[in-house]
């Protein structure tokens, strides 16, 4: 199980370092608002937002941040 902030945030980071590839177009703003976040709940919810603007993003990245993301969905409910 994840529990670390910093897991979420390398999710994030690879959403921004990728915000060109047309399948992140929208989750890039979320992505950019997760790095700054502290505490996770606020970071369960976020990534949910994110996962579902990430639905056609393909590729071993894309798999990576999907996997932390759901991790974080699924584990940080509060």
């Amino acid at each position: 199980m994840i529990d670390n902030i910093n897991y979420f945030r390398q999710a994030c980071r690879n959403i921004v370092d990728n915000k060109n590839a047309k399948a992140v177009n929208y989750a890039v703003d979320y992505a950019v608002y997760g790095l700054t976040i502290n505490d996770k709940y606020e970071a369960h919810v976020q990534a949910l937002y994110i996962l579902n603007n990430i639905t056609y993003w393909r590729g071993p990245i894309a798999n990576e941040t999907r996997s932390i993301l759901k991790n974080v969905a699924k584990y940080w409910k509060g």
